[in-house]
């Protein structure tokens, strides 16, 4: 069982009337690469800075690396990397150059802060690049070094906002693996915060939905799933070398197969709509064996997008439902003084 080294407790922020953190419970494992996704506004950033200690809760409390970020904020920013949604550098300076001031600012040992910084300059890819200065840097490169600037301290925990923002899908691609293998080989903690769900289920192991103040569920993608859509029917397409007119052969055959329930043939396309999960190696074993020749399989996965959807639209529901009732109590209350 791993420890939690992080650990939020009823933890809540109001700016004036607007609840921003909404009695926050969460728990991350050591080693482990959290999602926490919401929209812009859901109050993630608000988070983030109540867990480095930035700003105080109105209520609750945030333990990271064993401190609480409110009492003992300096121990957590020791302990703690922390990378914004755009990063800044000094332009006229080199990257390395760059690195090397942001590690005197970290209270590194002169005599082994050149070798940190090479080092860490080559972990993240720009040690072809590291002499260059930071105004000719594209932004990926720049994101790249400020992964370098949250490394360069050795840290537990690495918290990333929005940091694929602005970078291209080859960027993404690249910069994402990266934060796996830094996890993976180094026992790195990663929060990666962020409202592009199909860079999160690339990287995360468990992941949280965060909506207007509230987390709303936390668990890994295909626990969510199944939990979510456990009622839903399975689907599996199945695309063949030849076209199908008419009946397709065998189909009474296949519809005998326990758990399908419905057989559809569009051109070279089949359909097959289960009750039950896993169908697929069945029925394309069966369809080998029956002489079919087949080119491809997909079907129908729930992943985050789904998820995320699902959860957001019952979350929308439920306060339409909530404002509705309100409306309806105050327009019964009032209307016993308007007689």
């Amino acid at each position: 069982m791993m420890s939690s080294i992080i650990q939020l407790k009823n933890l809540s922020k109001n700016y004036g009337t607007k609840v921003a953190v909404d009695n926050l419970n969460l728990d991350i494992s050591k080693g482990e690469i959290f999602g926490l996704l919401g929209p812009n506004g859901a109050g993630k950033t608000t988070t983030i800075l109540m867990m480095l200690g930035l700003t105080e809760p109105s209520s609750g409390n945030a333990m990271v690396c064993g401190f609480d970020a409110t009492s003992n904020p300096i121990n957590v920013k020791k302990r703690v990397g922390y990378m914004p949604d755009s990063v800044g550098f000094y332009d006229n300076l080199t990257a390395l150059e760059n690195l090397e001031y942001i590690g005197r600012l970290n209270g590194i040992d002169e005599k082994e802060l050149s070798y940190r910084a090479v080092e860490v300059m080559e972990i993240v890819g720009l040690g072809q690049d590291m002499h260059l200065k930071t105004g000719a840097y594209s932004r990926g490169m720049k994101q790249r070094l400020g992964l370098a600037d949250v490394l360069i301290k050795r840290p537990e925990v690495i918290i990333l906002d929005e940091p694929t923002l602005g970078i291209d899908p080859s960027g993404v691609r690249d910069f994402l693996l990266l934060i796996k293998q830094l996890s993976r080989e180094n026992g790195l903690t990663v929060l990666l915060s962020s409202h592009h769900l199909h860079h999160v289920q690339q990287v995360c192991d468990q992941v949280g939905i965060f909506v207007k103040g509230k987390l709303l569920v936390k668990g890994n993608i295909a626990s969510l799933s199944e939990k979510l859509f456990a009622g839903q029917d399975h689907v599996t397409w199945v695309d063949l070398e030849e076209k199908i007119t008419g009946i397709l052969p065998h189909e009474n055959e296949l519809l005998a197969l326990e758990g399908i329930k419905a057989i559809k043939v569009e051109g070279q396309s089949i359909e097959f709509t289960c009750n039950r999960r896993n169908m697929t190696p069945l029925i394309v074993r069966t369809l080998a064996e029956r002489g079919y020749n087949i080119l491809g399989v997909r079907q129908r996965n729930y992943g985050l997008e789904e998820i995320y959807q699902k959860y957001f639209e019952n979350s929308l529901t439920e306060n339409t439902v909530n404002e509705k009732s309100s409306s309806v109590f105050k327009k019964s209350f009032f209307s016993r003084f308007s007689k």
